[in-house]
């Protein structure tokens, strides 16, 4: 498997990253608010036929009634914080693009860890836009290609923004890995936009 440090300039076309979109200051002062301010939970989940906690915490935030989960679990949907609503207003403008939903991640240290994924369900719709804002410690973001299993690892520093569209989950998964030395939390936001449905399952 080959495998690279991405240049953020020379990343793959559907990702565009951003290493300063918010100041070290509201970075830090949003960092410790959702950290005390959101409900965090840590569903169960069942993969290759074994249940266990995911390996971080969670919070899904909506104004809609969507029962979302994945891999036969469940979140309980909360509604917008105003700071929160407020940087999705702006980012829907930014981008021009529907932001209905987000999905907070709490790494509380470098054991937390999401495995390899894309971001490909239907409910999503086709050339999905993820907003990604990382606030905490630098955590590395793993992109891999499809077709080659050519890996590119990207640093996500604190008040960074990652936008991931176009074809970007159809040709590539994406992974936070563990980094055991590290006992700092980081806390990641995705932006999203789910199609009106009763279930949304990811």
């Amino acid at each position: 498997m080959q495998r690279q440090n991405a240049n953020p300039q020379q990343l793959p076309n559907g990702f565009s990253y951003q290493s300063r979109a918010l100041s070290a200051q509201k970075s830090l002062d949003l960092f410790y608010y959702l950290q005390k301010n959101l409900t965090w939970q840590q569903p169960d989940v069942t993969v290759y036929s074994k249940t266990g906690p995911i390996p971080r915490l969670q919070c899904f935030i909506s104004e809609h009634n969507f029962e979302y989960g994945y891999s036969h679990s469940k979140l309980i949907v909360e509604p917008w914080p105003d700071t929160l609503l407020a940087m999705r207003k702006r980012l829907e403008k930014h981008l021009n693009q529907p932001l209905n939903s987000l999905l907070v991640n709490y790494y509380r240290d470098g054991n937390d860890t999401m495995g390899w994924h894309s971001d490909d369900e239907i409910e999503l719709g086709h050339q999905p836009t993820i907003v990604c804002i990382s606030l905490g410690a630098e955590r590395i973001l793993k992109l891999k290609q499809k077709s080659t299993n050519k890996v590119i690892d990207l640093k996500l520093q604190s008040g960074s923004c990652l936008v991931m569209n176009g074809d970007s989950q159809r040709d590539y998964q994406h992974a936070i890995p563990k980094q055991t030395t590290l006992a700092h939390p980081r806390i990641s936001l995705t932006f999203r936009y789910i199609k009106q449905i009763k279930q949304a399952q990811f």
